[in-house]
């Protein structure tokens, strides 16, 4: 009880960057997916073309081999500067998880019945407002249980910025396991605790948007 004490102070200081970069990855991963799901609809070969090549990389590599990529390689290579270990953290977990995302929204919109999209088109609605009024809201709810799971996932990605030098709960933890060996088994099992709490509220998140789910697919 005296170890889990002194342990619990130092992993708390990580929470805030751990739960800062699961938001910015939140959201920079929703966006990508949309963008990203939806240009792979377009009939526009070249945007589909371009868009196919980004999941397929970001989707076929390791995440961590991204973030170096992202937070060592492109200043040397390109000049271009991220900002910082938070943002180059952020942008890479969103990437990665957008990639994956964007089949989810991708197959969403194109498990809609057709026939509806048909009965839209009878009542002379143009592309944009079919996909605006008809198509999309039904195909969110069909996304809404994968991407709940999708976050939880992105939490426990959130443990790797560590390695480009985010003080996170894992960076206070293995800080912590440095200056003192024998407690190492204490310390990772209270990192896993830590992350397990961190996810109960997503938990229950995804459980309430699988009962949205589901009560829109019976309304239909």
């Amino acid at each position: 009880m005296s170890a889990i004490i002194d342990i619990f102070p130092f992993l708390v200081k990580g929470i805030h960057i751990t739960l800062t970069v699961l938001l910015a990855s939140a959201v920079f991963g929703y966006a990508m997916a949309f963008i990203a799901g939806l240009c792979r609809l377009s009939q526009n070969p070249i945007l589909r073309g371009f868009t196919a090549f980004y999941v397929e990389v970001f989707r076929g590599t390791s995440l961590i081999v991204q973030l170096f990529w992202l937070f060592y390689a492109l200043p040397i290579l390109f000049n271009i500067d991220l900002g910082s270990e938070f943002w180059a953290g952020s942008i890479a977990i969103g990437l990665n998880y957008g990639a994956y995302m964007s089949e989810i929204v991708r197959g969403s919109i194109l498990s809609v019945s057709k026939g509806q999209s048909e009965a839209a088109t009878a009542l002379n609605m143009s592309r944009f407002q079919r996909m605006r009024l008809i198509i999309f809201p039904q195909a969110v709810r069909m996304m809404l249980p994968e991407f709940g799971n999708y976050l939880i996932q992105m939490l426990k990605a959130t443990s790797l910025v560590s390695l480009i030098g985010l003080t996170d709960v894992l960076y206070h933890g293995d800080i912590l396991r440095s200056s003192n060996i024998s407690m190492a088994p204490g310390i990772y099992f209270m990192v896993l605790i830590f992350y397990f709490i961190l996810a109960l509220p997503l938990i229950w998140l995804t459980r309430k948007m699988e009962s949205v789910s589901k009560k829109g697919v019976a309304s239909q």
